[in-house]
């Protein structure tokens, strides 16, 4: 795939912001307690743990998963000290590799819930990481918090995404599918949800999160006009170019905002996977925001991933690996939460909902074999190895996750009350 980037498009890389996993810290927990409950937990799946001097924890067939570990020590103490966090960093810091890390973090995710003995989880408050203060999704914080992320380079995303630098779940008409799937099926999601959304020939719209355009070109493409918003300054540079591009700059305007200072009644309210972006004490602030926004007979239509609602609760105060590497600010909701948040907060009612569950898992497979191929062409941007073994991890933990089913992402479609269908 080659897309063209302008040079002033592509971030200005900063070594300075790339994690640091050199240091091994003391655990909170002995190393030898921690070997034992790592090892207790593997010995319960569908996986073979190699060790340094032969031994093998787990399955004894060969063809399972397998996780090899190279410092033991090392990944235990930092286990020891970080849980979930330090198993990340274990990874980051090549303490330990797999040839199948999809596949081996897929059976941890299928029983996470019981991998921490039943006598040690009340102590689970104490030894878990809060969340920073300096991660609060205020207005100023909330635009360092996407920063961190979506201003990372626009030339690294376009290693990895299909030509429409689409960065969601795609949907396939066939599975499992090639890269050259990737393309169709990431318009043919768009399209779906423009279709809920009734967006049409002189349709109103606004979207929450631009990405880097391709919804708004296709939502003008259908004559339509669409105010987008994003907090990304790199996102908004590239799409206002591919908007230009397209002959499509009077019917698509793209501004620098948070998305509780617009104002204005739109037909269609279109944000797709930007909630998780929101944080757990803004949703319903943001759900009212949609609902403010839309005019009577109108439509919202959301793409959102979701974890399970127990799940949710026990870990909305919880820092984690994701948080602290990979989206800053960002949480997950359940579907009870979006249920009761709307119901109880809004004049907005389902009217329609589509998993997208496998489709996502799919997605996920097909950018990361993007990245892990593209990995020189990564390093000549600046990514160092640390960097590229968080974001391999990224990639395969969020596969991982649809795949077993410990996450899910709809297109959720609303009506305000009284609109009817």
């Amino acid at each position: 795939m080659t897309i063209e980037i302008a040079e002033p498009f592509a971030a200005a890389v900063d070594s300075d912001r790339w994690p640091d996993v050199a240091r091994v810290p003391r655990g909170w927990l002995s190393p030898t307690i921690a070997d034992r409950l790592f090892r207790r937990a593997a010995a319960r799946l569908p996986v073979r743990v190699v060790y340094p001097d032969g031994t093998v924890v787990g399955a004894a067939d060969p063809t399972l998963p397998t996780m090899v570990v190279h410092r033991p020590g090392a990944m235990v103490r930092r286990v020891g000290r970080y849980g979930l966090i330090g198993f990340g960093e274990s990874y980051m810091a090549g303490d330990w590799t797999s040839s199948d890390l999809a596949g081996v973090l897929s059976e941890f995710a299928k029983r996470l819930a019981e991998l921490i003995p039943p006598a040690l989880q009340r102590f689970r408050p104490l030894a878990a990481v809060r969340h920073p203060r300096s991660q609060h999704n205020s207005r100023a914080q909330a635009r360092r918090n996407i920063a961190e992320h979506y201003d990372l380079s626009n030339d690294l995303f376009a290693e990895f995404l299909d030509e429409t630098m689409t960065y969601s779940s795609a949907l396939f008409d066939t599975m499992p599918a090639s890269p050259a799937d990737l393309l169709d099926a990431q318009r043919r999601k768009i399209n779906r949800l423009l279709d809920t959304a009734r967006v049409g020939p002189r349709s109103r719209v606004l979207e929450i999160g631009t990405g880097w355009g391709e919804l708004s070109l296709r939502a003008a493409a259908r004559g339509a006009h669409v105010h987008s918003i994003t907090l990304s300054a790199e996102q908004q540079r590239l799409a206002r170019h591919r908007v230009a591009a397209a002959g499509l700059s009077d019917r698509v305007d793209i501004e620098l905002c948070d998305y509780r200072d617009v104002y204005g009644r739109y037909d269609a309210v279109l944000s797709v996977e930007m909630i998780e972006a929101v944080g757990y004490r803004f949703w319903p602030t943001y759900f009212q925001t949609l609902d403010r926004l839309v005019m009577p007979g109108g439509r919202v239509a959301i793409q959102a991933i979701t974890m399970p609602h127990a799940r949710m609760l026990a870990t909305r105060n919880t820092y984690t690996w994701i948080q602290k590497y990979i989206f800053p600010g960002g949480m997950l909701p359940s579907t009870e939460a979006i249920l009761g948040i709307t119901e109880r907060h809004t004049r907005l009612r389902t009217v329609d909902m589509f998993s997208l569950r496998r489709h996502y898992a799919e997605t996920l497979r097909l950018w990361r074999e993007r990245f892990v191929e593209r990995r020189d062409a990564v390093a000549a941007l600046g990514f160092d190895d640390v960097f590229q073994r968080m974001w391999d991890l990224y990639l395969a933990y969020s596969e991982a996750g649809f795949s077993s089913g410990y996450l899910d992402v709809y297109q959720w479609t609303f009506a305000p009350t009284g609109s009817g269908r």
